[in-house]
């Protein structure tokens, strides 16, 4: 295995350019990032928080401070308010599973849509193992919830409802707001938690405005660095952690505190609010500028999701016909320019998105998908150059294709 990797990277010897497009999966932190993140390993507050000694007091002080910083970009009120997290996974985890046990009492039904991520969809479906339902709500064409059947879904046994603010494989937008009245309508008592790690710092969010009860947010899809993320409990919604061990500054998620990464995601998120309307309207127009050349370039493509403003700006997913997804990235890795096939989540498995199929995507249509997101960082140099790469990498695999009868 190692040997083959090695021979694949030596394919990519010589590329002149490099754009990274799979800003779902990973991304690139920025220096200004890292620098705030660097003192913390080794010169200041790199003791336990929960110490008395001097380290421990800075560490102390300066996650503090991150909580305050990073309520303030989530809309919510107070400290206690949010729990980090190693990232989004653990904190989709939590908010899932804590709060079917707290309420197990009540009810053992959860709610979620059919597009839900991964990590919200396959923790939910685990539950069963523990005696609790799962109904999916059916979305249209273009990944928008089913207000009715979300409606119809919700009865006395319910106790969850999760559904995504923004879907990260097609950006479309839901309306949580609208969604968590008509849950709340129908059984006030139900817990409504979204996964908000495709919203934050790419759309207007607040917690409190939106009257979720528990969100989600991540520091690497807003360019901070990897294994670390928040969960947002409203105040009055009590949960039990799920996992145990010594206690900290937070009550629901044990352990040391990992103070150079809060560091670092409180960095990537005033970065992307400071100057939040710019920074999201670059996204929105490099991401068109991808989107629009691809089309004019290449025939048989078909763009997943809605579109203008009720998509996300950073997200682009296209399905080119006769051109499997994971093909297409290999071919244009070997260029320098890198995204993701298919659902990014998933990509490795023999199936197609669940996401793409939930939409109406016939086999074909979902595995010649690949999902691209801008960042603000990206120049439309770098655009240029995809521009410049892709159709001659889908013209290519197509020709393959056509070759071997293949379809």
């Amino acid at each position: 295995m190692v040997e083959n990797v090695k021979e694949l990277l030596k394919l990519h010897e010589g590329i002149t350019r490099q754009v990274y497009l799979d800003n779902e999966n990973s991304g690139i932190v920025p220096k200004e990032v890292v620098d705030a993140m660097l003192p913390y390993f080794n010169t200041i507050a790199y003791g336990n928080p929960t110490l008395t000694h001097k380290p421990g007091w800075e560490a102390f002080e300066v996650i503090m401070n991150c909580f305050q910083k990073i309520s303030k970009c989530m809309g919510a009120k107070i400290l206690e308010e949010i729990t980090f997290t190693p990232g989004e996974s653990e904190a989709n985890n939590l908010a899932i599973m804590s709060s079917c046990f707290a309420q197990k009492e009540k009810g053992k039904k959860i709610v979620i849509s059919e597009i839900e991520p991964i990590n919200v969809l396959h923790v939910a479906e685990m539950m069963q193992k523990f005696g609790f339902t799962v109904t999916k709500v059916p979305v249209n064409a273009e990944g928008f919830v089913n207000m009715e059947k979300l409606a119809e879904s919700v009865d006395k046994e319910t106790i969850l409802v999760s559904i995504a603010a923004v879907n990260n494989e097609l950006g479309t937008i839901q309306n949580i707001k609208e969604a968590v009245q008509i849950v709340k309508d129908k059984n006030s008592d139900v817990l409504f938690h979204t996964d908000a790690t495709d919203a934050y710092g790419r759309i207007p969010f607040n917690v409190e405005n939106l009257n979720v009860d528990l969100a989600t947010v991540s520091s690497y899809k807003i360019q901070g660095p990897k294994g670390i993320g928040a969960l947002y409990l409203r105040e009055g919604v009590n949960l039990d952690r799920i996992i145990e061990g010594q206690i900290g500054t937070q009550k629901l998620w044990p352990g040391v505190e990992n103070t150079p990464l809060i560091v670092g995601f409180t960095k990537a998120s005033e970065l992307a609010f400071e100057n939040f309307s710019d920074n999201t309207a670059k996204m929105g127009y490099l991401r068109d500028k991808l989107v629009d050349g691809l089309f004019s370039e290449l025939p048989d493509l078909r763009f997943n999701g809605p579109k203008g403003e009720k998509r996300s700006p950073d997200n682009a997913n296209i399905s080119f016909l006769r051109a499997e997804g994971e093909a297409l990235t290999i071919e244009l890795s070997l260029k320098g320019v890198y995204l993701s096939s298919g659902s990014a989540c998933s990509r490795r498995l023999l199936q197609p998105s669940h996401v793409l199929v939930a939409i109406g995507r016939r086999f074909e249509e979902a595995h010649g998908s690949v999902l691209m997101k801008t960042t603000r960082y990206l120049t439309e140099e770098d655009i240029a150059y995809v521009l410049e790469v892709f159709p001659e990498a889908v013209n290519r695999i197509r020709r393959i294709v056509g070759s071997t009868g293949v379809a």
